[in-house]
């Protein structure tokens, strides 16, 4: 059954047709097989935003040393799913947006909790989802999650693409990722591809 206590959003973006949102939660490896799972989420590529092209790699990214933050790109159909249930899911199951640069035992700035937004329409409606979330008291820590204009998105290496189904037994997948599908499954049924 679905779960009735985490809000939707008050505010939402009336688009239709194929967009795009750039999420940071930590390990993308983790986002990337949350939103993989969702009905309307047409593609998730695991990449890097918030800094420059010439530190784009993940030996550069997971040193600290860049301003960059692992991210994923997601490509969906606004028309089957919406900006709004997007960050309905990144707040309630995909990270813990309480957490200052860091998710779990990653810890550094390029695990940030953001969100790097396309154009203003797209910044109000996620500070006011936060907004919203903040006044519900769902939280006992404040929400850190950071509102980033997206300057440039740079697909990781390919290595890291769907790595979570490539790679099932891998201990950190088992540990960290699995537990995040397991969650969206048990709480957004209705939302998962084939349903």
């Amino acid at each position: 059954m679905p779960d009735t206590t985490f809000p939707d959003p008050e505010q939402d973006l009336p688009q239709s047709g194929e967009q795009t949102l750039i999420l940071g939660g930590g390990c993308f490896w983790c986002t990337e097989a949350v939103y993989l799972a969702l009905d309307g989420v047409l593609e998730v590529v695991s990449g890097y935003a918030g800094g420059s092209a010439d530190t784009a790699n993940y030996e550069a990214v997971c040193s600290g040393s860049t301003d960059h933050a692992e991210v994923i790109r997601i490509r969906y159909d606004a028309d089957r799913i919406s900006l709004g249930q997007l960050l309905k899911v990144f707040f309630s199951v995909a990270h813990d947006p309480t957490q200052l640069n860091r998710q779990g035992n990653d810890r550094g700035r390029q695990y940030r909790s953001a969100v790097f937004y396309h154009d203003d329409n797209e910044a109000d409606v996620i500070r006011a989802y936060i907004r919203q979330l903040e006044q519900s008291g769902l939280f006992r820590d404040p929400i850190v999650t950071t509102l980033e204009p997206l300057t440039a998105f740079y697909p990781a290496e390919a290595y890291h693409q769907n790595y979570a189904a490539r790679n099932p037994l891998q201990p950190y997948i088992m540990f960290a990722a699995s537990p995040k599908v397991s969650k969206l499954e048990k709480t957004y049924p209705d939302k998962l591809k084939g349903k």
